[in-house]
């Protein structure tokens, strides 16, 4: 009768719980026929009972608790007066003991892979006194392994590369399977390896998991990835076994096994002739399946009449060969190029050399196409000489262009006028010969470099280039000058033979054997008495003096003509004059004052000095007009309107006064009513010698009379008004104006009248109007002395 696994499973358990159960009666302590004795003093009963170890089947289902063994003691009588003490590891919490029987029971469900065995320790007390009658002893209880954990792959899943094409055999990888259950019993934790996917093409070795290549010849190319699903299973592979799985991908690797290829035998390419050189004609590229380096390949012009005009290299990127150029292409030289270029691997492996060549051939035909160009000049660069003398008209040289198509049209020429602005030159269209249009300047401009345009008389918008460079031949017609406008002097202490000036002379000619100079006096001033000239035979003259004793105040300025000739042909001359100034020097000769006019001005006066001394004068006149325009504006007396009221209040002291109520000098409304009455008051900061009890009213009386008694009213009132600014401030009270009861105080009109008017009044108004009393008072002045 055939057993299905679950009920094979529950057969071993029963078979392994039956065995422990064996063990364990084996093992109970045993009674030993020797009589036991109490201890009594310094002795004690011999030891009873022996320990073995106890086996407990780990994952036990049940729902009682497992019965481990049973302790026993030849003490023991049997009438419960012994009692079982059990200590250690999960005493009372795995394992509880009956301590009346000594039955030792397991209460929870046990894990060999969290725990293999516990250590315990046994003891047997009597009940009565608590005293131990047998030593205390250790024992051990195992946990008994069953096959509850299948085999785990710690490591995957896996990944792996193989050279394509390997022989059968070649190894991979190898995979390790663990097993938690105890490998030293049964076969629990005996693992063999088998493969559920991947095959024909890999196997696996059952007890060592290494992987192999099952199948020869596996091409990258067609499949280059598989995946592989490798069992592990315990029981060494038998019915029941538990088992685990992990996945393997194995890429193949690349071999250099495939030749590179034309996919054509042939390639044709159109290329103008105006490519420029280095252009890209072509890029080409041989198959190779595959990859990296094994796919490296270069490319060479093995044959062919294009050799020395082409070349290709390899793109590293790509792996193309590019055709380049080399030389210019002439459609009109030759039409068509044909190249034989071979394509090899660069990395070949010996071991495939049997599947061909690694190398391949194909031609390459490049097919020249005919353009439009532009004309050719038979020179890059024409070099032409002209006189400077020569006229309008005259012919320099001659330009040549040619089309180079085969057409070779016509062509025309012409100057390029951004390169002749002043249109110096002319060319004639049609036979390219160049003349003159303008008289030329060797001075002004020495080379001319222009530029001449070739345009195809079928095509204009086609247009070459020629470049002209016309250097002008230098003649005599400048004539000599001096080289810089020379300052010279000479001392009024001068003696006769005295080297005053060197002078050298420039012209503007360039002779081919360089300038020669030659200097002397005009015919008028060669009989001078003042001064003489040396030619000193070197382009250079010398200026002397023939006489002592020059004097500024006589003649102040000299003017020496002298006269240069040239050494061209024909020679050129000139005059120039040499301007001499007589000065004043000091006793080494050095110039001090060259002007006549110093002489009126005081001893070492520099120019820069009269112009400050003229500023500041000029400084000082406007600080005048200033001063002298402030107080002129001072002096205009004030015009107020009958509309408005204006007052001036000037306070100046020393020590601080009584803030705002410094500002109350006097009443506004006082000075419109003269006949108003005010009220004493108090002054605060001192105390009034006199106090006024009331102010008589004021009808008929004149004016004049009325407006004094009012001021000199009002200087009492300030003397104790307690309002009032301190004693030591300055009132000014001043009313002027059209309609003015005191009408007008000055004084002009009474001296321009002649009238007979008495300022005598002037003395009683106080130390304020002292000089007004003196300047037009008849009385004596010492009243204020």
């Amino acid at each position: 009768m055939k057993l299905g696994k679950v009920e094979f499973c529950r057969f071993l358990q029963i078979l392994a719980l039956f065995l422990c159960l064996s063990g364990m009666n084996q093992a109970e302590l045993t009674r030993s026929r020797s009589k036991p004795y109490f201890q009594s003093g310094r002795t004690r009963t011999k030891r009873s009972w022996v320990w073995n170890q106890f086996f407990v089947l780990e994952e036990y289902m049940g729902t009682d608790p497992l019965y481990v063994g049973k302790l026993h003691s030849d003490v023991d009588k049997g009438d419960g007066s012994i009692k079982y003490i059990l200590s250690g590891e999960g005493a009372s919490s795995i394992f509880i003991i009956d301590e009346n029987t000594g039955d030792i029971h397991a209460t929870k469900r046990l894990d060999r892979e969290e725990q293999a065995y516990y250590t315990l320790r046994a003891q047997a007390l009597d009940r009565l006194t608590n005293k131990p009658v047998e030593p205390e002893s250790e024992f051990v209880i195992k946990i008994q392994d069953i096959n509850d954990n299948e085999p785990k792959f710690l490591d995957g899943p896996y990944t792996a590369g193989v050279p394509e094409m390997s022989p059968v055999g070649t190894s991979v990888v190898q995979v390790t399977a663990t097993d938690a259950d105890d490998p030293t019993y049964g076969n629990s934790a005996r693992v063999v390896y088998s493969i559920l996917q991947g095959q024909p093409y890999f196997s696996v070795e059952p007890k060592t998991g290494v992987i192999k290549t099952a199948l020869p010849n596996m091409d990258r190319e067609a499949k280059d990835q598989y995946l592989l699903v490798i069992q592990a299973k315990d029981m060494v592979g038998q019915n029941g076994g538990l088992s685990g799985t992990t996945s393997v991908t194995v890429t193949l690797t690349d071999v250099n096994d495939n030749p590179p290829r034309f996919p054509r035998r042939s390639y044709q390419y159109n290329v103008p002739e105006s490519l420029p050189v280095t252009s890209v004609v072509a890029r080409i590229k041989a198959a190779d399946a595959d990859v990296g380096p094994n796919a490296e390949m270069e490319y060479k012009i093995v044959d062919g009449d294009g050799l020395g005009v082409f070349k290709i290299s390899v793109d590293k990127e790509t792996q193309e060969g590019i055709i380049t150029i080399q030389k210019e292409l002439d459609f009109e030289a030759k039409t068509s190029y044909t190249l034989r270029i071979e394509a090899a691997n660069m990395h070949v492996d010996p071991r495939f050399l049997s599947l061909g060549p690694f190398s391949d051939m194909t031609t390459v035909k490049i097919i020249v196409e005919d353009v439009d160009e532009p004309p050719v000049f038979t020179s890059r660069l024409y070099s032409m000489v002209v006189s400077e003398a020569a006229k309008v008209g005259t012919i320099i040289g001659t330009v040549a262009a040619h089309d180079p198509d085969a057409s070779n049209s016509p062509v025309r020429y012409s100057i390029d006028r951004n390169t002749d602005l002043e249109r110096y030159f002319n060319i004639d269209a049609n036979s390219g010969v160049i003349t003159t249009a303008k008289s030329l300047d060797r001075e002004t401009n020495a080379v001319h470099n222009i530029t001449v345009l070739a345009m195809e008389s079928q095509n204009p918008a086609q247009i070459g280039r020629g470049y002209v460079a016309i250097t002008i031949l230098d003649i005599n017609d400048n004539a000599p000058e001096f080289a810089m406008e020379y300052e010279t002097t000479v001392c009024e202490n001068a003696q006769p033979g005295q080297v005053i000036q060197k002078i050298s002379a420039v012209d503007k000619d360039d002779p081919p054997n360089g300038h020669q100079f030659y200097f002397s006096l005009t015919a008028e001033a060669a009989n001078n008495h003042n001064f003489t000239l040396q030619d000193n035979k070197d382009n250079t003259a010398t200026v002397l003096t023939k006489r002592n004793g020059f004097r500024r105040q006589e003649q102040s300025v000299f003017y020496l003509p002298i006269f240069i000739v040239d050494s061209g042909s024909p020679s050129l001359s000139s005059t120039n004059t040499l301007t001499i100034r007589v000065c004043d020097c000091d006793a080494d000769g050095v110039a001090q004052t060259c002007n006549a006019e110093a002489y009126i001005l005081p001893a070492g006066l520099s120019t820069g000095a009269l112009i400050a001394i003229l500023a500041c004068v000029l400084t000082l006149l406007v600080l005048v007009l200033l001063i002298v325009t402030m107080r002129r504006r001072k002096k205009e007396p004030l015009i107020f309107d009958e509309e408005r009221d204006i007052r001036e209040n000037i306070v100046r002291y020393d020590d601080e006064g009584g803030g705002e109520e410094d500002t109350e000098a006097f009443d506004m409304a006082a000075l419109r009513n003269l006949n108003i009455m005010r009220d004493t008051k108090t002054r605060r900061d001192v105390t009034p010698e006199i106090q006024f009890l009331s102010r008589p009213t004021f009808k008929s009386i004149p004016d004049n009379v009325i407006f004094r008694e009012f001021i000199w009213e009002r200087l009492k009132e300030a003397d104790v008004d307690p309002c009032a600014p301190p004693y030591d401030s300055l009132q000014t009270y001043a009313f002027e104006g059209n309609g003015s009861v005191a009408e007008s105080l000055s004084s002009l009109d009474s001296i321009s009248s002649n009238s007979d008017q008495n300022y005598d009044y002037l003395s009683d108004w106080g130390p304020r109007f002292k000089r007004l009393a003196d300047m037009y008072g008849t009385g004596p002045d010492c009243l204020y002395s």
